[in-house]
């Protein structure tokens, strides 16, 4: 199979210009992408304003076609899964799952429509509110979870009447190419485009005077620039920028029984999962136990290429972001932290990082209060409760957290006392496509998920008049 050639609903590249795009198992190319300009980007916006009269006056055709394209996903994941780890370095059995859940996602939102409510205030007025699309939204999707967090943006934006234009990571266009080339053979013409290129191409499209919705999901940094690129025409935002998730262990934790669901809760795709557990807070006496039998999973898992059925853990997506997971490592250890087990980048091709716990490390070390994003897990003691809550909510991130224990309404007690958008019970990470998902402070701005996310992608239209002469 081939990638290189321009799918439908690809936005064609001007001049033929391209960029190699690399094997995360070898750190080798091994094809290209259309590097976009400006002039295919304005011709991408233009034909999502073309499209956009037709999609968003028809949703019984919108219901349709999006069901059509959950089935063509599902058709198509026996090319969609391998080429996702090729690009991004997943687990083969991973990128399955991810492309199921792609196409769960169209689903679920083609059978969600607004609903029209009527305000009564007692006046003689009869007050109708409805929902109007918002026009074209950009769509700007980072290379840890291209697919599914692709579907995550496109498929609320399509339900509520909108049209996308979608641009992937530069270090992960082929699998969303394919994805959009896959959809396009049941969604109408321009309805969905994508676009791939290295910057400044994304703030080009967060900038665009033609789009409405600017929906990113990314880092800290890049959604503030993000945010202030939209500004200069107004278009909303919704911004997912990451967590540093901690998990509180209570006194009373059976750590036999949870140590495989909290490993994995941290090291999924080689850490690199916005709400995964990045930070441990276990008490003290507990410590030393708790250490080992993270440890002892580290040092047992399978590391290797994602297309090798034997591997648990493939490598992390990019240089820079192995590069990043080491030096933040390297300092921790020298600021006195000890690995409990790796510590180190292997001597193999490719991006990898051997699964590190981290124990005796001071509370301040960047490994604890930045996202580290990879496989480095710190492993904190704490004397009481209180001092775990407040070190929990220390820093600047609010996406998710979770409290685990043998008695969930202790544990749910604690749970509440979070400061993040989402608190789980004896498990971290686990959403439900009706729920929203959100974060507090810097982890992001708007809501996504759930019909909260399809009225995100809306704007209120009332309908106002008299009920007497």
């Amino acid at each position: 199979m081939t990638t290189s050639a321009t799918p439908a609903g690809a936005a064609t590249a001007r001049g033929g210009a391209r960029f190699a795009v690399a094997d995360p198992a070898t750190g080798e190319p091994f094809d290209e992408a259309p590097d976009q300009s400006a002039d295919a980007l304005d011709a991408a916006v233009a034909g999502a304003h073309r499209a956009w009269p037709g999609w968003r006056s028809d949703p019984a055709a919108r219901e349709s076609a999006l069901r059509a394209a959950a089935d063509a996903v599902e058709a198509a994941a026996g090319d969609l899964a391998p080429l996702l780890t090729r690009e991004q370095g997943k687990p083969l059995a991973e990128s399955r799952a991810e492309v199921a859940r792609t196409a769960a996602r169209l689903r679920w939102f083609a059978g969600l429509t607004p609903r029209t409510r009527v305000v009564d205030d007692g006046r003689p007025v009869h007050s109708e509110v409805r929902w109007r699309s918002l026009g074209p939204v950009a769509a700007i999707v980072p290379w840890n979870f291209p697919l599914q967090l692709a579907a995550a943006k496109v498929a609320p934006a399509l339900a509520a009447g909108n049209t996308v234009v979608l641009k992937p990571s530069p270090y992960t266009p082929l699998a969303t190419r394919l994805l959009v080339a896959t959809l396009a053979t049941v969604l109408p013409e321009n309805v969905l485009t994508v676009v791939t290129g290295r910057e400044p191409l994304g703030a080009r499209l967060a900038a665009h005077p033609g789009i409405a919705h600017v929906t990113f999901t990314g880092s800290v940094p890049t959604g503030r620039a993000v945010a202030g690129a939209a500004a200069t025409s107004l278009a909303r935002v919704t911004l997912e920028l990451g967590g540093n998730d901690a998990a509180v262990l209570l006194d009373d934790v059976e750590v036999d029984r949870i140590a495989d669901r909290l490993f994995w809760a941290a090291f999924r795709n080689c850490g690199q999962v916005c709400m995964a557990v990045k930070r441990v807070y276990v008490p003290a006496r507990r410590h030393a136990e708790v250490v080992e039998a993270l440890a002892e999973r580290a040092r047992s898992t399978a590391v290797g290429p994602g297309l090798d059925s034997a591997s648990r853990i493939g490598p992390l997506n990019n240089a820079a972001q192995r590069d990043r997971v080491a030096e933040l490592t390297a300092r921790a250890l020298a600021d006195g932290a000890r690995a409990a087990a790796g510590g180190r980048t292997p001597d193999r091709p490719g991006w990898f990082f051997a699964p590190t716990v981290l124990t005796d490390v001071p509370p301040d070390s960047p490994v604890v209060t930045e996202e580290q994003f990879g496989p480095v897990l710190p492993v904190l003691p704490y004397r009481s409760l209180d001092e775990a809550v407040a070190a929990a909510n220390s820093t600047g991130y609010g996406l998710g957290g979770s409290v685990w224990g043998t008695d969930p309404d202790r544990a749910a007690a604690v749970a509440e006392r979070l400061d993040c958008g989402t608190a789980w019970v004896n498990h971290h990470a686990e959403l439900s496509l009706a729920q929203p998902f959100a974060g507090t402070k810097d982890s992001g701005v708007g809501v996504a998920g759930g019909p909260w996310g399809l009225y995100g992608n809306l704007r209120p239209f009332v309908v106002h008049r008299p009920t007497e002469a």
